[in-house]
Order: C-alpha cells, then sequence, then structure tokens
C-alpha cells in the first residue's frame, strides 16, 4: 500500500513538474492586442546612482498616472555579448492597445517625465522600440 501510494506521488510530482512550465507560459501571454513600448538609456558617465534612481522611479510611476498601462518593468543590461553599445537601463511598458500608447505619448505626465530628464540632463542618448507580441 505504501509503495502504491509512493508511486502515485511520484507520478503526480512528475505531472506538475512538466505541466507547470507550460501552465506559467499561458499566463504571462498577454491579451490579443496589447502593445509593447521598449525604452532603452545610455545614460551620461556622469550620472550618479541616485539620479537614475529618480530617472527610473518617475518612470515607474507613469503606471500610476496615465491610463491602460497594464504594466512597467525595467532593469539593467547584463548581457554578456558586451553589443549594447553602451546603453544600460531598459524599460518596458505594456500598454492595454496601440491607441493606450498614442494616448501615453502626449499625456501630461510623460510630458512631465521628459522635462524631468532634461532638467537632471543625465540622458546621453535613448532608443524607443514599439511592437504587438505575436501570439504564435
Amino acid at each position: 500500500m505504501q509503495r502504491a501510494f509512493a508511486t502515485m506521488m511520484t507520478l503526480a510530482l512528475g505531472l506538475l513538474l512538466t505541466t507547470a512550465p507550460s501552465i506559467g507560459a499561458q499566463a504571462a501571454t498577454p491579451p490579443a492586442g496589447t502593445l509593447r513600448h521598449i525604452v532603452v538609456f545610455k545614460y551620461k558617465p556622469g550620472a550618479t546612482e541616485a539620479q537614475i534612481t529618480q530617472v527610473t522611479d518617475a518612470f515607474v510611476a507613469l503606471k500610476t498616472k496615465i491610463p491602460n498601462i497594464i504594466s512597467i518593468e525595467h532593469g539593467v543590461n547584463n548581457s554578456p555579448e558586451k553589443r549594447n553599445q553602451g546603453f544600460t537601463h531598459v524599460y518596458q511598458v505594456t500598454f492595454t492597445n496601440a491607441a493606450a500608447r498614442d494616448a501615453y505619448l502626449p499625456h501630461p505626465a510623460h510630458k512631465a517625465f521628459g522635462e524631468l530628464l532634461g532638467k537632471l540632463g543625465v540622458l546621453e542618448d535613448v532608443f524607443v522600440v514599439d511592437y504587438t507580441p505575436a501570439h504564435d
């Protein structure tokens, strides 16, 4: 009886471990029509950690100020390929759709964020890429 129970538990654990990644992937799939807005900053050499934190905090705060932002993620490049050309900080904004992105661009909170960047004078360069996730 104990051997049958142990076998059942092993099978159940195996099933859980083999299906959990696909369950997680399904949950992470964005709804159709969502739009991703990728912003990558190259900070000037003299930019301080405090200034970069101020920029990041202000960027993340846009989620509470502008409607139809699903999420904002950010991070620092850690690619071993060394092909980032000095761009270090990545910000990803996920919008409900392209119209939400279009409303975000002229939004007063976004304009104020741009003014903060100008006031701090810490950016050397920026590039932006937008895309709609493919649902294969």
